[in-house]
């Protein structure tokens, strides 16, 4: 069972997740008590050399005699006898002080630790203290020092405060470190775990959130999120992909049955040449479903965003409407156009003016004959409007969630893929537009910042 236990990726992750946070914390932990020993150290180091220059210019402003009846003086203000202060003459002689010999360790430059022989510490015969010697204007030495005995007591203090602060820092540490690991190793294995679903076609699985959500359920929240656009995504390539099979099977069944019909029943040229024009004529609405497939999803890729500039719309909506009055005179339509000047938008013109077609188009197919139709630009408080309306009773209610869904066709729509509005709302959302039926009337509107 143990052998299985240490084999498991979970464990191994755990220990992994695990020892490493404890090491960080371990020498997190030993690099401050360090630290703080280094600092305290230092610390007594510091005021002892600053107390020994104080030292030395003090008594070099002195005059031989009144230098040492002063340091006979601090001598006796040493109610600690902690402090060494000896003269010695330039062969080492003593002159007076509480230092029988000048060690030579004290001869360097600087503060040094070494040994003297005290002479006014009944019973002790030595000591350990740090000294500095410094040259008097006469040429004999000062030798000033402080016994480390209460220094060293106060750092073995230390020392023992750390140790016994640290031994418990320590395991609190590799503790910490072992249940952080295994909850981040834990946290790691359920994203692991979601993410083999979902790649073995399980698209619903989520991760848990919580009502008060850390840093890593934050994260899961947005994995979430990321996860609801993909299966968004797949569910509408699978839309597509059953809306194009069952819209493209009844044009290819009739295209196969008009073919194999004029190959049977064609008895002259002119006979074969007219069921071969009716099957191009079937090609070409076959062709022009797949285009209008392919521009819908370049649009909600967004891939034309790089090409925008500057855009008059009044002049791309009379474009529109000399495009289209000739097929409205054709019909009988009075085509009308009331056109407000408006501010330049940034966008793409071919994808604007093409949107506006398909809205005149449809006006004209599905509102009465000879009828009227209208284009209006106006510009709003802080909107743009682009509105299209016809005299017929316009989209129900109840069908506009739908219009513009691919392939949908309205009862009256026998013409066309389905496509138009589909197009006109991708080219919409490109341009950050909305697209708006009114409540009553056949008016749609397409309404964006101005």
């Amino acid at each position: 069972m143990s052998s299985i236990r240490r084999s498991d990726p979970r464990t191994r992750a755990t220990w992994r997740w695990g020892g490493a946070i404890a090491a960080l914390l371990v020498v997190q932990s030993i690099m401050l008590a360090g630290l703080f020993w280094l600092l305290a150290n230092g610390s007594h180091r510091r005021d002892a050399e600053r107390g020994f220059a104080e030292d030395c210019r003090s008594l070099a402003t002195l005059s031989p005699e009144v230098r040492r009846v002063e340091l006979r003086e601090m001598l006796a203000h040493d109610i600690h006898r902690d402090r060494f202060l000896a003269l010695f003459a330039a062969d080492g002689t003593r002159i007076d002080g509480n230092v029988a010999r000048l060690p030579p360790d004290a001869l360097r430059a600087g503060s040094t630790v070494a040994t003297i022989t005290p002479t006014e510490l009944p019973g002790k015969t030595s000591d350990v203290a740090r000294l500095r010697t410094c040259a008097m204007p006469d040429g004999t030495r000062l030798l000033t020092g402080v016994d480390l005995d209460n220094a060293e007591g106060a750092l073995r203090i230390i020392e023992r405060s750390l140790a016994f602060g640290l031994i418990p820092g320590l395991l609190l540490a590799i503790g910490f470190g072992l249940v952080a690991g295994r909850r981040a190793a834990t946290q790691v294995d359920a994203v692991r775990g979601l993410t083999e679903r979902i790649v073995a076609g399980d698209l619903d699985q989520r991760l848990p959130v919580g009502e008060r959500p850390d840093s890593f359920r934050l994260l899961c929240a947005h994995i979430n999120l990321m996860l609801d656009r993909i299966q968004s995504l797949v569910i509408d390539v699978r839309g597509v992909g059953d809306d194009i099979a069952h819209q493209l099977r009844t044009p290819l069944t009739r295209l196969r049955a008009r073919l194999e019909r004029g190959l049977r029943e064609a008895g002259d040229v002119a006979a074969f040449q007219a069921s071969a024009d009716a099957a191009l004529d079937e090609i070409d609405q076959l062709l022009g479903i797949v285009a209008a497939l392919l521009r819908v999803r370049e649009l909600e890729d967004h891939a034309r965003r790089s090409r925008f500039a500057p855009v008059d719309l009044a002049r791309l909506a009379e474009d529109a409407c000399e495009l289209h009055r000739p097929t409205a005179e054709d019909r009988g339509i009075v085509l009308s156009c009331d056109i407000d000047p408006v501010a330049p938008i940034e966008g793409d013109a071919s994808l604007l003016i093409e949107a506006m077609s398909n809205l005149i188009d449809n006006a004209m197919k599905f509102g009465p004959a000879g009828g009227h139709v209208a284009l209006l630009l106006r510009q709003e408080e802080r909107a743009v409007v682009i509105t299209v309306t016809d005299q017929g009773a316009g989209v129900p209610a109840a069908e506009r969630p739908l219009v513009t869904q691919r392939f949908y066709r309205g009862r009256h729509d026998r013409e066309g893929a389905g496509l138009g509005l589909s197009l006109v709302k991708a080219i919409a959302d490109l341009h950050g537009f909305t697209l708006r039926f009114a409540e009553t009337g056949s008016a749609v509107s397409l309404v964006g910042p101005g």
